[in-house]
């Protein structure tokens, strides 16, 4: 049986299909919850980071980790800065933390299938664990030396361009989308596509396809910088920072639209200006503007459905030249009857 220790994210850990013996709520000292559970029998605990008091204290962390076994417990970490800085993470390894995730649908996994020190071993800045008194004090020459490192490691990935991609209404297409754009581009670009925090790339069987987390995103893009192309399938966790371009992918169905729209009546305000896709669109030039008056928005591209199982894509092509892919020629590209969108009149 297992025991959970939640807060802020209380109402999404009561969704978890799991025994529970135990749960407790609120905000706790490192000293409370070592007094309920250093000698009560539990198979994992599931922590909502937020529970703790003064968690983004590292130190704080450091007491739960010397008291309890921290083999047995799976930390849900918050969105905060500090909690996903990499020197937070590098001292949870350094403590023998590896259970931590942000993902709510890990957590079932890391009960059955804990993690080790080589699942982890990404996040540790190798050096041992300092506080932020000892941190202050560091000589310059240290200081500097980590800038220069900071510096060279950003140096080789300024020529990769990074794009990702983000579905706006539900279900938008971004996914398949990617595949395309990845199978157009590749004509012309060496190109890498990665999906983060799933694997629907499996069910296109491209082996060339890869996934990686949203904590592992930074180091992925790193060590993957000698390509001409990253494309991203961001999903709900990657970070639209790390990004060149984001493309928001919107289906222009009625029912979508209005889901939307309940949502998040804003969500029109917070796209203005962005690179906005109507993606498996059905619209012709006409509807698009109508879409534009009402949205009060400017649409950056009309994309028809497309059968991912041809080999050649006008229409991505032509997408891939707006977007400045001059490698592709203009000229070339015509459907059948010489249009760009057949829907087109």
């Amino acid at each position: 049986m297992n025991v959970k220790v939640v807060n802020k994210y209380e109402t999404l850990l009561n969704n978890l299909d799991i025994d529970i013996i135990k749960s407790i709520s609120g905000e706790f000292t490192p000293e409370e919850l070592i007094a309920q559970f250093s000698n009560f029998f539990y198979n994992k605990m599931i922590l909502d980071i937020t529970a703790i008091k003064d968690y983004q204290n590292i130190t704080t962390m450091q007491q739960l980790s010397v008291n309890l076994d921290m083999s047995k417990v799976i930390i849900l970490l918050d969105d905060s800065e500090v909690v996903n800085s990499p020197k937070y993470l590098s001292a949870l390894v350094s403590m023998g933390i590896y259970n931590f995730t942000r993902n709510i649908d890990s957590i079932n996994f890391l009960i059955d299938n804990p993690n080790s020190y080589k699942d982890v071993a990404q996040y540790h800045q190798l050096g041992g664990f300092i506080t932020d008194d000892e941190e202050e004090h560091a000589s310059h020459s240290n200081s500097k030396k980590n800038k220069d490192k900071e510096k060279r490691e950003e140096e080789p990935i300024k020529h990769l361009r990074i794009i990702g991609l983000k579905n706006v209404t539900d279900h938008a297409g971004s996914t398949t989308l990617t595949y395309l754009l990845k199978k157009e581009l590749e004509k012309k670009y060496k190109v890498i596509a990665v999906e983060v925090d799933k694997n629907d790339f499996i069910y296109l069987n491209d082996r060339t396809l890869k996934n990686t987390n949203h904590f592992e995103l930074q180091k992925f893009i790193s060590s993957n910088y000698n390509a001409d192309v990253l494309l991203i399938d961001l999903n709900e966790e990657g970070k639209e920072d790390y990004c060149n371009d984001v493309l928001y992918l919107i289906e222009p169905g009625l029912i979508k639209l209005n889901k939307l729209i309940r949502r998040d009546q804003k969500i029109f305000e917070k796209l203005k200006g962005k690179k906005i896709i109507l993606n498996r669109s059905v619209l012709n030039k006409n509807d698009v503007t109508d879409f534009e008056y009402e949205s009060s928005s400017k649409v950056y591209f009309n994309l028809p459905y497309l059968d991912d199982k041809l080999d050649n894509y006008p229409q991505i092509d032509e997408l891939l030249i707006k977007m400045g892919f001059d490698r592709f020629d203009s000229q070339n590209i015509e459907s059948k009857n010489g249009k760009l969108f057949n829907i087109f009149k």
